[in-house]
């Protein structure tokens, strides 16, 4: 197969690809990126935590925070944290 075969179908999902990420809010945008980035790192280094064993009072404590954000707390901001901690 030449290079010259293949072009045409490359440009067609170019354009799709383009059109697509073009009607993307810039949230969907950068999420999607994010996981990207977050896969290809996994890829190239592995997951730190494989194999580790989840403490129950750590399980409990990520499972209030979950509920915590799905009911709209997000915490402190970095900004009052950096005071908090004198980092600014």
């Amino acid at each position: 197969m030449k290079k010259s075969d293949t072009l045409p179908n490359f440009e067609i999902k170019k354009e799709k690809m383009a059109e697509t990420i073009s009607n993307m809010t810039k949230k969907e945008f950068t999420q999607i990126l994010s996981d990207v980035v977050e896969k290809k790192i996994i890829e190239l280094f592995g997951d730190p935590d494989e194999g580790l064993v989840l403490k129950e009072n750590m399980r409990k404590r990520l499972l209030r925070q979950k509920k915590a954000v799905r009911k709209g707390n997000l915490g402190d901001d970095f900004e009052t944290v950096a005071k908090r901690l004198s980092l600014k």
